[in-house]
């Protein structure tokens, strides 16, 4: 009887946890609670609007357009490289890139770019943000003012904050072949 009785339990133990309701969805679905409410994914795409801005800002830093290219970014901006060296607040990125491509940069080419908006609807582990995201990477031929060409590929991360201006922008980049063509 003692065997039965462990079966029986045992059997009504599997088929309550078979019939729990998965709070598991496909990647990119959205969750469906009991009351009916969608919860959005992590992450999605964002409009395309963002693309074309961002398009539209290596068009003017490209031109050296300083101040058109300036005017996407938030008074308290910060710019960083993957190097681990960083701007922080618009006049300090505003004073770097005006001298780098006003007296370093003779030209500025960005090609084979790809761009992808991003909305983070859920920040995950690390030191992400909710918001929008635009992601690119591209291909830069620059020529210097000491007469030396290069090309080397970039890749760029911004966010946007509420009123759709840049507060924060990566940039993953290899400096040691422009240092080199610079002669630093």
């Amino acid at each position: 009887m003692k065997k039965i009785l462990i079966l029986a339990a045992s059997c009504m133990i599997l088929f309550a946890c078979s019939n729990e309701k998965k709070d598991e969805t496909k990647k990119g679905e959205t969750k469906t609670s009991s009351d009916g409410d969608k919860t959005p994914p992590q992450s999605e795409f964002a409009d395309a609007k963002y693309t074309e801005w961002g398009k539209k800002m290596s068009a003017q830093l490209a031109s050296g357009d300083v101040d058109g290219w300036l005017s996407n970014y938030a008074d308290n901006a910060v710019y960083a490289w993957s190097s681990g060296d960083s701007l922080a607040g618009k006049p300090a990125i505003d004073k770097y890139w005006r001298d780098r491509r006003m007296n370093v940069i003779d030209s500025l080419t960005i090609s084979n770019d790809i761009w992808l908006p991003l909305k983070v609807n859920t920040a995950q582990k690390g030191p992400d943000m909710p918001g929008i995201w635009l992601l690119s990477w591209y291909q830069v031929n620059a020529k210097y003012k000491n007469g030396k060409n290069l090309m080397f590929w970039v890749h760029t991360i911004h966010h946007f904050d509420a009123n759709d201006k840049i507060d924060r922008s990566v940039q993953y980049i290899d400096m040691a072949p422009i240092k080199a063509a610079l002669g630093k």
